[in-house]
C-alpha cells in the first residue's frame, strides 16, 4: 500500500469568492469513474455513501468516513465528529452520463458541485467545481475536504489504499492553505 500523501497534487484553485476548482487525472476509464460518482456503494469508498444519484431526482449523502481508512480504528477528529452519520438529501441538477454530473451540496445549503469527466485514453480527467459556498469556513475547509476525497478516489481506482484518511486530510488542509495563499 502506498502513502496517499505522495499522490497529492496542487490541491485547489479559487476561481471566484464562492467557488473552488480541483482537477485530477484518474487511472480508470470514464465509465468506471462515472459509476464511482453515481453508485452509492462505490461512492462510499472515496466520499460518502447513501443512495444512488439518478437523473432529475434526489439522493442521499451519508457521512461515514470510517470506510475511507484501510487501518482499523481511525478516529474522527473532534471537529468533524458531529457530522458522523449525518445524511444530506441532494438534488441532481444535471445528469449527462458519463460526462457531467451536477448536484446540490449539504442539502443545497452550500451551493452546487459539478463533476466534469473527460476521457483520456484509458484514463479520465475529472474537474470538480464547487460553487455557491456560503459557509464561513469556505474554500479552506471545502478545498481540503475535496482534495482529500479526490486523493482517496485516485488511490482506490489505481488499486491502492489509504491507511489513515484523517492523517491525509490533515496534510491536505496545510497543502490547501498554502495553495490558496499563493
Amino acid at each position: 500500500m502506498t502513502n496517499a500523501a505522495t499522490a497529492m497534487r496542487l490541491p485547489v484553485e479559487k476561481t471566484a469568492p464562492d467557488t473552488i476548482r480541483l482537477e485530477r487525472t484518474l487511472d480508470a476509464p470514464v465509465e468506471k469513474v462515472w459509476r464511482y460518482l453515481t453508485k452509492a456503494h462505490l461512492r462510499s469508498q472515496w466520499f460518502m455513501g447513501g443512495t444512488d444519484a439518478k437523473p432529475n431526482g434526489e439522493f442521499e449523502l451519508l457521512v461515514d468516513h470510517d470506510k475511507l481508512s484501510d487501518d482499523d480504528n481511525v478516529a474522527y477528529p473532534e471537529s468533524y465528529a458531529e457530522f458522523k452519520g449525518k445524511t444530506w438529501v441532494e438534488k441532481v441538477i444535471r445528469f449527462d452520463p458519463p460526462r457531467l454530473l451536477e448536484t446540490t451540496f449539504q442539502s443545497g445549503k452550500n451551493g452546487n458541485v459539478t463533476y466534469e469527466l473527460f476521457p483520456e485514453g484509458d484514463r479520465t480527467r475529472i474537474v470538480l467545481t464547487h460553487s455557491g459556498i456560503v459557509s464561513p469556513v469556505g474554500a479552506q475547509d471545502f478545498g481540503s475536504g475535496w482534495n482529500s476525497h479526490l486523493t482517496v478516489l485516485e488511490e482506490r481506482l489505481a488499486g491502492r489504499g489509504v491507511k489513515d484518511f484523517w492523517a491525509l486530510h490533515a496534510r491536505s488542509r496545510e497543502d490547501v492553505r498554502k495553495a490558496l495563499e499563493a
